[in-house]
């Protein structure tokens, strides 16, 4: 396995990479939602439904961007440093995204949403791994 530091796990690394990349989308939806038809609006070409969705929920939409952009960044740090809460708060971010997915798939039928269930499943490994857990006890 990679090291993407002095005891840290490439998997770990990777995945904090990919809770602040989560970070960054998040707040540039945000920014997006906010100021509707700006230069951000090509971006909603991608998932149509979601700006349909977020319109629908007026400016709370913001507050949960920010929201969820800001829990994703404080995890990313946490992983990258190898604190316990970061660990903790990864793995309560990926248990909402998995009840979401889930439901989605089985109250809502968007089979689509099934397809997160085995990714957050997946993405939960790293910090499960006897090294992550080893990481995480004993970070350098």
């Amino acid at each position: 396995m990679a090291e993407g530091g002095p005891g840290r796990p490439g998997s770990v690394a990777g995945l904090a990479v990919f809770f602040g990349s989560a970070a960054v989308v998040s707040v540039v939806a945000a920014a997006a939602v906010a100021f509707p038809g700006g230069a951000l609006e090509p971006m909603w070409r991608l998932n149509p439904r979601a700006r349909e969705g977020f319109a629908a929920m007026g400016p709370w939409a913001v507050a949960l961007l920010v929201a969820v952009g800001l829990a994703c960044a404080l995890a990313a740090r946490g992983l990258w440093t190898g604190s316990p809460w970061g660990r903790r708060l990864a793995f309560g971010i990926l248990a909402v995204n998995l009840v979401g997915d889930a439901a989605n798939a089985l109250i809502l039928g968007d089979l689509r949403s099934a397809v997160g269930v085995p990714v957050v499943l997946l993405l939960s490994l790293p910090l499960l791994s006897k090294r992550g857990r080893k990481f995480f006890r004993n970070p350098s």
